[in-house]
């Protein structure tokens, strides 16, 4: 194992980890400037308290179904 670098089997938590901290991000995001109109200072600063509870939510969520898409794809995608 390389030096600075997690066991293989951190990897069921990891990807969910990162994936639901970059989604919940990028989709609060859009959707405060979305019911904002547009981009301003109140709607940054409503930002960080969006982005926790939907990451509260996506992360348990992401651990539970992952899993069931894997194999879904495993089915639908030749390996």
């Amino acid at each position: 194992m390389p030096k600075g670098k997690l066991p293989r089997r951190y990897n069921t938590i990891v990807m969910p980890l990162i994936l639901s901290l970059l989604m919940t991000s990028i989709v609060s995001a859009i959707s405060i400037v979305r019911a904002q109109g547009r981009l301003t200072a109140p709607a940054l600063a409503m930002w960080p308290s969006a982005w926790a509870l939907s990451w509260a939510i996506a992360f348990p969520v992401l651990l539970l179904v992952l899993p069931v898409v894997k194999r879904v794809t495993a089915v639908i995608v030749e390996m």
